[in-house]
């Protein structure tokens, strides 16, 4: 199946400037094409996945990728999808979040071999452009009432738009005629809000480069849930690729409580298994739903993607753990995933710490008398272990890695004790 065929069953496709030129382009040649992100965080989230796993999509059938982080673009600010100025962000600032995307983006691409990865960052080109030389080489060939036409600057208008971000779709149309020009770059691709973007840059190429040159723009769809809930949000907000900002543990989480009306969809979007992997992981949530073979396939192949085999494993044997309540085979670093949003309590610990003291003082159980009948009853669980003596004092033995001690009362309510 060649390239566009894939993306089409994928649906990954939104929209193109030229389906036949694009069609003729990649049947008779390898191309060089391109996808960018802005550096407003030190990290990416899911839900700017899609367009580069697309790009590496092309670099897998032969084309050369070209991935590019906007240190230039990011210290201007997008205003596609915004109703208000972002605040803008110090260059210091912006050349940290370069440095931790530019990592992350590095798991994804193969920067080896004939059509390894190229990494670019726009402020190289851009940093040191003077205003003069902007308004009369690019400015002069992009009209006002052509930008004013374009939705992302249109739905601006009544709000306010400052003359910075007015100037936003010029910067980055210069990046295509950049990368046009210097790269051979033919294909330029993003999400569908970029489709204003992209077509600017195309005006660029016509107006400035040699007559005949020839260049092109997809976009891909918004990923949306089933239910019309936003995609890339868990109950404690963005899932990042950041390790430390989402644990692998937390990503595996995301992905493996996927709805079996979206488990499909996202294969197709973020996984690279085969059409046949694919269509017999959807016979499986048609026919035994309950056994899940489809969502563990998107969280395997994700996690091992942005955080790699050891990660998977952990984030495997957490769930585990976790599933079966034998909680004292974890380490110390595998209870902060798997327990970073449950109550936590401090102690000083003491030689006799009485089980039915903690309770109380963690607010696990609301008075003496509840803890003892909570405990006797074998309501009360440490590290997974039930504990039914009341006059139960905890030793060492009961801190795991010396650090924690995880506390379950009833079936699902976890508590974190802290030394």
């Amino acid at each position: 199946m060649d390239v566009l065929k894939d993306l089409e069953w994928r649906g990954i496709i939104y929209q193109q400037t030229d389906e036949e030129g694009m069609k003729d382009l990649l049947s008779n040649e390898k191309i060089s094409l391109y996808c960018g992100v802005d550096p407003t965080a030190d990290s990416m989230h899911i839900g700017h996945l899609l367009p580069f796993l697309t790009l590496r999509r092309f670099q897998n059938a032969g084309h050369r990728p070209i991935v590019l982080v906007g240190g230039a673009t990011g210290l201007i600010g997008d205003p596609s999808g915004k109703n208000e100025e972002r605040k803008l962000q110090t260059l210091e600032q912006v050349q940290m979040n370069v440095d931790g995307i530019k990592k992350q983006l590095g798991k994804i691409f193969a920067e080896e071999g004939e059509n390894g990865a190229l990494m670019v960052n726009n402020y190289d080109w851009a940093g040191s452009m003077d205003v003069v030389t902007f308004l009369r080489d690019f400015g002069k060939h992009v009209g006002v009432n052509y930008m004013l036409a374009k939705d992302t600057i249109a739905s601006r208008l009544e709000t306010g738009i400052s003359f910075t971000e007015f100037t936003y779709t010029i910067l980055q149309a210069m990046d295509f005629y950049h990368l046009y020009e210097n790269h051979g770059c033919k294909l330029q691709i993003g999400g569908s809000d970029q489709w204003g973007n992209i077509t600017t840059g195309l005006e660029l190429i016509r107006k400035m480069s040699a007559e005949g040159s020839k260049a092109y723009g997809m976009t891909i769809p918004l990923v949306t849930k089933a239910d019309g809930t936003k995609f890339g949000k868990s109950e404690s907000g963005a899932v990042w690729l950041d390790p430390e900002k989402t644990s692998p543990y937390e990503f595996y989480q995301f992905w493996i409580n996927t709805a079996d009306a979206d488990v499909v969809k996202y294969l197709k979007f973020f996984t690279f298994l085969e059409k046949e992997e694919i269509e017999v992981l959807g016979k499986t949530v048609e026919e035994e739903p309950h056994l899940r073979k489809a969502q563990k396939a998107l969280a395997e192949e994700m996690t091992r993607m942005i955080h790699g085999e050891e990660a998977l494993q952990q984030a495997i044997r957490i769930t585990a753990a976790l599933f079966s309540g034998d909680i004292k085979t974890l380490s110390a670093d595998e209870i902060r995933q798997g327990f970073k949003d449950v109550p936590s309590f401090t102690v000083t610990w003491e030689e006799e710490q009485s089980l039915v003291d903690l309770l109380v003082a963690a607010n696990i159980s609301p008075s003496k008398r509840q803890a003892r009948e909570d405990v006797t009853n074998g309501a009360v669980s440490l590290n997974g272990e039930r504990v039914t003596d009341p006059a139960y004092v905890l030793s060492d033995a009961d801190k795991i890695d010396g650090q924690f001690t995880i506390v379950r009362r009833g079936k699902k309510k976890y508590f974190m004790i802290k030394y």
